[in-house]
């Protein structure tokens, strides 16, 4: 029987029928989802001690309802620098390769968060989480390079893995932070004797994922492969950099040593200047990409704030421990759904629709949360208040489906294969940009809102305002990806 094609059948669905699936690159793909890990982990380690960390160094000089406001500060910071320096790291890394700029981000990672568990001032951390975000291009060029070791048989597949890395530094960051923060007070037996530890309350939870990330570099040093297959050095692309200047010329590759005349191999590997990547497909996944990664990180920065603050001013009282076991949960279960119902669900639904239901998940995510104090303030932490957490996971993981739709649009979004560096490198500063405001501003909000009763759905109104127009950015995206 005839199987019929029209213009809503999922576009996998179809490539699967006239092609076999590619198998992964096992060796290289894992390594890639090994150094994923760095960055989840280093980012998330701070969510269950952050607003303890800044009652402890006094800058809101015992005003509660600042500690939001400058938890959300901490969380914007890095994405801040990142979102001057990301789009300049993924376009060198379409010109040296992939690796030195890993590289160099892994360095960043590292140095950072043992500078961020040594800090005892407030301006100590704004410059450890700067230097963190502004040494760090590693995302966008990750992806890269998973596109560049895939073809279109096997991407959906491969992206469908990229949340466990993801979801599992998203777990096991929030376990080591609500765990080895202030370990003298947490285990006396064992660290109260440590006069360090009592002087830095933070540097263990800190030093752990520095380690990790520091391993990460000698890994990929040894053994993970450059995927560029037209690299330059970073001294040919300096010195065509100074002719460039000199003779006013705009593409950096015109003035690069050739040995053969160009062909239309060399064309599809050739990195195209900024303003040929500016066209509407491009933008359109990158601000779907923001869209969606606004929604995540503004909920990230609250929900945890949510947990911490004290029932009679809108949250919910937990301690550090329990607020990581409740991210943690979530983490595992995220990276789990994603790698057995992802690619299923792609082949039947298409990435359009999964993205759509992605977004929209969360508003009954945000509903939950004066559903979840009011339940707190009338019977306590019972059975109803973990029920309705749990449905905050499970919206949580169906938002989470989105990343990996929104990949594959950004893949085909890029006009030929040596721009998928700056292509994703587009995406990504755009996203750093809004993830630098998102935290600030909805943490910010939330402080606002506790400040008074009458102002206490403030944020709710605001994040629903958030949801709302990531949902109508989805609808520009065709149902059908974009062909070179």
């Amino acid at each position: 029987m005839a199987h019929t094609v029209h213009e809503e059948t999922p576009l996998l669905h179809v490539q699967q029928q006239k092609r076999r699936r590619t198998p992964l690159p096992w060796r290289q793909f894992t390594i890639i989802l090994f150094l994923q890990l760095a960055e989840p982990l280093t980012s998330q380690l701070i969510s269950p001690f952050a607003p303890q960390l800044i009652r402890d160094i006094g800058v809101t000089n015992g005003d509660e309802t600042k500690v939001g406001v400058y938890v959300g500060l901490l969380h914007s910071l890095f994405f801040a620098t990142q979102a001057l320096t990301v789009l300049h790291w993924s376009r060198v890394s379409d010109h040296i390769g992939r690796k030195p700029v890993l590289l160099t981000g892994l360095f960043g990672l590292s140095l950072s968060m043992y500078c961020f568990g040594l800090s005892k001032t407030f301006v100590g951390l704004v410059l450890s989480r700067s230097l963190n975000g502004a040494l760090n291009g590693n995302v966008g060029v990750m992806k890269s390079m998973m596109v560049e070791i895939t073809d279109e048989t096997n991407l959906a597949q491969a992206y469908a893995f990229m949340p466990l890395a993801w979801s599992s530094g998203g777990t096991l960051g929030p376990l080591i932070g609500g765990f080895l923060s202030r370990p003298a007070d947490r285990f006396p037996n064992v660290f109260g004797n440590v006069e360090f530890l009592k002087e830095y309350p933070y540097f263990l939870a800190c030093a752990v994922p520095a380690t990790f990330t520091a391993i990460a570099w000698i890994v990929t040093f040894l053994f993970l492969k450059e995927t560029l297959p037209n690299s330059v050095s970073l001294r040919q692309l300096i010195r065509s950099k100074i002719r460039q200047w000199s003779s006013n010329r705009k593409d950096i590759q015109s003035e690069l040593p050739t040995e053969t005349p160009a062909t239309n191999e060399d064309d599809e590997n050739k990195p195209l200047p900024l303003r040929a990547l500016l066209i509407p497909r491009v933008l359109i996944a990158a601000g779907n990409y923001a869209a969606l990664s606004t929604i995540e990180i503004a909920f990230r920065g609250v929900q945890p704030l949510f947990y911490a603050t004290p029932i009679e001013l809108g949250g919910l009282g937990l301690d550090p421990p329990q607020i990581g076991n409740i991210l943690a949960t979530y983490g595992v279960l995220n990276g789990l759904f994603q790698i057995f119902f992802f690619a299923n669900l792609h082949d039947r639904f298409g990435s359009k629709a999964i993205f759509t239901v992605a977004v929209s998940s969360g508003i009954p995510f945000i509903l939950t949360c004066p559903l979840i104090n009011a339940l707190a303030r009338a019977y306590g932490l019972n059975w109803a208040v973990w029920c309705m957490i749990g449905v905050q996971i499970i919206c949580s993981m169906l938002l989470n489906l989105g990343y990996a739709c929104i990949f594959i649009y950004i893949a085909a979004a890029s006009p030929n294969r040596g721009s998928l560096g700056a292509t994703n490198g587009i995406a990504q500063m755009l996203v750093s940009i809004m993830r630098s405001i998102g935290p600030a501003s909805a943490t910010s909000m939330f402080s606002f809102s506790i400040k008074t009763p009458a102002h206490a759905w403030f944020v709710y109104y605001f994040l629903l305002l958030i949801v709302f127009i990531a949902i109508g950015t989805s609808l520009l995206l065709p149902r059908k990806l974009w062909k070179n």
